[in-house]
């Protein structure tokens, strides 16, 4: 390519990265001429002044540095924000209309398919597992992963008994996340009340595309709306789905996730009352440590169902998590995820501490690494959950 200038004004086409870039030879009035410098990246899709950005934000709305110093009164300014940044409606009272199918028997439960409206957007199926017996029961909203497998959402936690094809596809999943366990048949089989949605794009609303979720969520954007929005709004009424069901307990509902199921589980706790407490497994972090390059947060895709734009000039990742305080909450971690860099843990759970603390219910605190694990739910980290349920449900 011909990369030489015409005389006067004009534009330099400089190829970059596969890409090409224009750039004005005339002199801005005021400041330095352009250069083809100006738009290097570093490594992990950062700009080179990503730094600047990230000294710029303080988290002003946090705990401790806001102004505010009424509790309750942070708690609903914090929520309030955290709503804005969904960037979806706010509930609109959309009828559940439950439409309950056949049912199945399991170890010590009945199973069932349910389908509901989550908003007034979309009906969706859920796998519903209730114990035998008169209740109420405490009750568990469980949230599935991520994990770049779409095919199977609710499958990778609740038993397809409904189908076989992705049974041998959740097996799978179990055996290499969950020392082969279902963890809802688990959690059904001890007394609770399971309920396991599809987000849009796994099992029943999917099988999206790993190279498609960015395009489906710009698209959202530019239809006003939100992929991380949309999802924790639905996960916010599944919550409320939940504890309305004649058989449950209101007091005793909690959010368990593993992975991107942790991220929602701890959101869902933040958003809604409905939540008693959460167990969140290998997804916490602070921002800025995990904005570094090579984490797989800046390879877009997957991060943009946990993307909140505009949320990090008020709020950082711990912060929005600490609105559930001072509620009963877990927080596991693997040593040796390399999603999660030791620092960003370290940071996210001194916040945490610290907003407990404040609260005086350190002890409703569960902070825990697993130094010889990775990026798992494996079953001693299952067993330690289910122990902590039954303590504070």
């Amino acid at each position: 390519m011909d990369r030489r200038s015409p005389a006067g004004p004009s534009w330099l086409v400089a190829p970059r990265g596969g890409a090409a870039y224009r750039y004005s030879t005339a002199p801005l009035r005021g400041a330095a001429p352009q250069t083809a410098e100006a738009a290097d990246l570093v490594d992990g899709n950062l700009p080179d002044f990503h730094q600047a950005l990230m000294d710029e934000l303080d988290f002003p709305l946090a705990w401790g540095t806001s102004p505010l110093h009424d509790f309750p009164a942070w708690r609903r300014t914090a929520r309030a924000k955290a709503e804005e940044h969904l960037l979806v409606a706010r509930q609109d009272g959309t009828p559940y209309a439950p439409e309950f199918g056949e049912s199945s028997q399991g170890d010590g439960f009945t199973r069932e398919l349910v389908t509901l409206s989550l908003t007034r957007y979309d009906r969706v199926r859920a796998a519903l597992l209730t114990p035998h017996g008169t209740g109420p029961f405490p009750a568990v909203l469980l949230l599935h992963d991520h994990g770049a497998r779409f095919d199977i959402g609710k499958e990778k936690l609740v038993r397809p008994w409904y189908d076989d094809t992705r049974l041998a596809s959740a097996q799978a999943w179990a055996d290499k996340y969950f020392s082969g366990r279902f963890v809802g048949d688990e959690l059904a089989r001890l007394g609770h009340v399971v309920l396991c949605v599809d987000a849009l794009g796994w099992g029943d609303r999917g099988p999206v595309v790993y190279d498609r979720q960015q395009a489906l969520a710009s698209n959202l954007y530019n239809l006003g709306s939100s992929l991380a929005g949309l999802m924790a709004r639905e996960d916010a009424r599944a919550a409320g789905f939940l504890a309305g069901l004649d058989h449950v307990d209101a007091r005793r509902v909690a959010a368990v996730g593993f992975s991107m199921g942790a991220y929602r589980a701890w959101q869902t706790a933040a958003l809604t009352d409905d939540i008693a407490a959460a167990a969140c497994v290998c997804w916490m972090t602070g921002l800025k440590e995990m904005m570094v390059p090579g984490n797989n947060t800046l390879r877009g895709q997957s991060s943009y169902y946990m993307l909140r734009p505009g949320l990090a000039r008020y709020l950082d990742i711990p912060d929005v998590a600490s609105i559930a305080a001072p509620r009963p909450m877990l927080f596991f971690n693997g040593g040796l995820d390399p999603l999660f860099p030791a620092d960003g843990v370290r940071t996210a759970h001194e916040k945490l501490r610290a907003v407990w603390r404040s609260r005086h219910a350190e002890e409703r605190l569960h902070l825990r690494t697993w130094s010889d694990l990775g990026h798992v739910f494996v079953d001693r980290m299952q067993d330690e959950v289910f122990s902590r349920l039954d303590t504070v449900l």
